[in-house]
């Protein structure tokens, strides 16, 4: 049975994923849930008299057979997670047992849920606002604790009080300007000067535009928390990238060889450091090759070094400083690095890898800094490593105050184009009041600014946008 975002009919669906576990969660919600439940399960008056916020022990029958023993959590509407009655079946792992449980609710009458139905639902009985509806996803997929934290945050409320203070600070200002434009000065008693084109509460206005751009510097702080930071391993063959990567992520997952050129290939894994997601890049040693096979990997390789925001180059302290390694650093330096021709966050950290078996000379220095000396093999300067790779991290964002957890800050790219879109309506506004202009002529911007405000927390939305958001949710949720 087909469905779609909006309809009441009753939907499931797995809210674990199905496998070798001890248990596997089934959601179910909408109009008449539990009644079509209780037309499956071993006791079903009990399961119909059950109160809210309760669990009941019974069978799952279908198919003139028990398909398994659950515990059925009832929820009543509208003290559920959708506002709607709803159920949560815990059924024995395993992919057979949660399957024919499944198909027992499918033929009892329930449609697969959409992705992210249920959030949507809990959206639309006012259960959530948008903000908190996407931080479900944020906290579903986050990589490290600070990123989690963030997302409870905003799952929390933080950002809609924030986004619900400014409308009510802009508010504020639109009434008094929309009142200069229907009643006459005499009539309200106004100052003339105002009456003459003067934004009445400006400063109320230019406070909220303060805030609102904090609020928009914050995506680039927590985007790197939720899609982490790209970072490269790079240099020549053999200079222990591979060793360098398995290190830092405690596993064997590069292959390790004396043979250069052994990585023919990039291999991607995710660390922490500091809480923020890194997105470790193992590449193919940089050289000139004949091979065929060898050559596609060092392309791919500098392709990827072009758009790492970190770069962790390693100086083989066997071979000592070499023309290869000279002419990768100079044309980083050129491209950018940190100049006006690229973005700050662009950034290069030097190591002299093989310190257990040649220390790098007292002499060594490049970029104006002095390289640091790690041996990948032994673990050697791989604690001052970790404490650079953090200081890189500060500078590529300003995470000044934004490690306090209950600051509020934006969590998807839809929220800051539509803080930014604000912000550029409010300065416009701000502009003309400046050259006091017509107040027939700011009122519209105010009113486009809170028109914005109002999308963000779904206030203001349209079907369209409601099932292009939650379609990217996991189903389940």
């Amino acid at each position: 049975m087909g469905g779609s975002y909006g309809d009441e009919n009753p939907i499931a669906a797995f809210a674990t994923t199905p496998g070798k576990s001890a248990l596997t969660l089934i959601r179910c919600s909408g109009k008449g849930a539990i009644e079509l439940a209780a037309g499956i399960f071993s006791k079903p008056e009990k399961l119909l008299n059950a109160g809210g916020n309760t669990v009941v022990h019974g069978w799952i029958a279908a198919f003139d057979e028990k398909i398994d023993e659950t515990l059925v959590s009832v929820f009543r509407a509208p003290k559920s997670y959708t506002g709607e009655d709803s159920l949560d079946i815990s059924c024995h792992g395993g992919g057979a047992a949660g399957g024919g449980v499944m198909n027992a609710l499918r033929e009892a009458g329930f449609r697969d849920a959409l992705p992210g139905e249920f959030t949507f639902r809990a959206f639309m009985n006012g259960k959530l606002d948008l903000t908190r509806s996407e931080s479900v996803m944020e906290l579903v997929s986050a990589r490290t604790g600070k990123g989690r934290r963030h997302a409870v945050n905003r799952l929390s409320g933080a950002l809609q009080d924030e986004i619900n203070a400014i409308k009510k600070t802009l508010a504020t200002v639109l009434s008094g300007a929309e009142m200069f434009l229907d009643y006459s000065e005499d009539e309200i008693g106004a100052d003339p000067e105002e009456a003459a084109g003067r934004l009445p509460g400006k400063p109320l206005a230019e406070e909220a535009l303060v805030r609102l751009k904090n609020l928009a510097s914050s995506w680039r702080r927590e985007r790197i928390y939720q899609e982490g930071i790209p970072a490269a391993i790079a240099g020549r063959p053999n200079a222990g990238k591979s060793s360098l990567f398995n290190l830092l992520l405690k596993e064997e997952r590069s292959i390790v060889s004396e043979i250069p050129g052994t990585t023919r290939d990039w291999i991607e894994a995710w660390i922490s450091i500091e809480g923020v997601p890194i997105r470790l890049l193992d590449t193919a040693g940089l050289r000139d090759s004949g091979d065929p096979v060898e050559k596609i990997g060092v392309e791919r390789s500098r392709r990827l070094l072009e758009e790492a925001e970190l770069v962790l180059y390693l100086i083989d302290g066997a071979e000592g400083l070499t023309g290869e390694d000279r002419v990768f650093l100079d044309d980083f330096e050129k491209a950018g690095g940190g100049n006006e021709c690229t973005p700050p966050s662009r950034q290069i950290l030097i190591l002299w890898n093989k310190a257990d078996l040649a220390p790098m000379p007292e002499s060594l220095s490049l970029a104006a800094e002095r390289p640091i000396s790690v041996s990948a093999k032994t673990g050697k300067g791989i604690p001052e490593l970790v404490r650079a790779i953090a200081g890189a991290l500060a500078n590529t964002a300003d995470f000044t105050a934004f490690d306090n957890p209950q600051s509020a800050a934006l969590g998807s790219v839809r929220q800051k184009n539509l803080v930014e879109a604000a912000v550029a309506a409010l300065e416009e506004a701000l502009y003309l009041a400046d050259r006091e202009e017509p107040l027939d002529l700011i009122a519209p911007l105010l009113r486009e600014a809170l028109n914005s405000l109002g999308e963000i927390t779904g206030e203001i939305s349209t079907a369209d946008i409601l099932e292009e958001m939650f379609s990217r949710f996991c189903v389940g949720k």
